[in-house]
């Protein structure tokens, strides 16, 4: 079931390990994002064959077939109810849909170019997207409403994440007074994994910049490990672990190979990375 690799006079191993279970007709080509449901009964994935499926995580057997999007659906994510799915695609819509009958609840307009990553805050009264057209967004889902522009990045945005932020750091004051739709906002941190290489710290609240980190290539992808410690993963093949109360240097940055970090996720004590090779 594996296979394990080492140049012991290098001191570098890698071990392969084989699928224990292939789903090979969910989608017919490249899968781009996919995500588990909370209980680990769903899946739903997205593909370049221009569909968005719900499936059995068991067994691979489709659910549902999630149609609305005009082009590619870039990203998808259950709610944690496990209910509900978030999707984003290139038409600059995100939409809300059950996981239940695929019936599409919401549609959220007011990006200018496709959406390339979504974060839920808490249960979901409220989410977040960011886009090609260098903006984070914040929506209220009972309302369909955008509640305000996070960040402004003037380059296109490829990840976030939000998570709660360290005690100590200071996330600073909204300009006014956040609007009572705003539900779960304090105390969080968005962070922003921007094209021009660079990954930022914003105050989801106070839309305040917390810091800037500049790396070796464009950041597609970003991940909280806890309060303190983020992950950024770059076009170039390297992971970065930083402090966010200390952005200077990085606490590590793992280089395994040259291919572009796509996504990453905490998983035990550690986590996984996926990369282009």
């Amino acid at each position: 079931k594996s296979i394990l690799v080492s140049c012991p006079q290098e001191n570098v191993s890698t071990k392969f390990l084989a699928p224990y279970t292939t789903f090979s007709r969910i989608h017919q080509k490249s899968i781009t994002c996919l995500d588990i449901s909370s209980g680990g009964g769903l899946g739903v994935s997205t593909s370049t064959d221009g569909t968005m499926k719900i499936w059995q995580a068991a067994n691979g057997e489709i659910r549902r077939l999630l149609e609305g999007h005009v082009y590619d659906v870039n990203c998808c994510r259950f709610f944690p109810s496990g209910l509900v799915v978030l999707s984003g695609g290139m038409d600059a819509q995100l939409k809300i849909w059950s996981a239940e009958d695929a019936s599409c609840a919401v549609t959220f307009k007011g990006h200018k170019g496709g959406i390339l990553d979504t974060a839920i805050v808490d249960r979901g009264r409220n989410v977040l997207s960011c886009s090609r057209d260098g903006t984070a967004r914040l929506w209220d889902c009972g309302k369909s409403a955008c509640l305000g522009v996070i960040a402004d990045c003037g380059c296109p945005v490829n990840g976030i994440a939000v998570g709660a932020a360290d005690n100590s750091l200071n996330l600073g004051m909204p300009e006014k007074a956040p609007s009572d739709r705003e539900v779960g906002t304090e105390g969080k941190i968005l962070l922003v994994a921007r094209e021009d290489k660079k990954l930022q710290g914003v105050g989801l609240q106070s839309r305040q910049p917390v810091f800037l980190f500049i790396g070796s290539d464009a950041f597609n992808c970003c991940a909280f490990l806890s309060s303190t410690y983020i992950l950024a993963g770059t076009q170039d093949g390297n992971i970065y672990q930083l402090d966010v109360r200390n952005t200077k240097a990085p606490i590590q940055v793992i280089h395994r190979s040259g291919a572009p970090v796509l996504s990453l996720l905490p998983y035990r004590d550690g986590f996984i990375a996926s990369q282009g090779n």
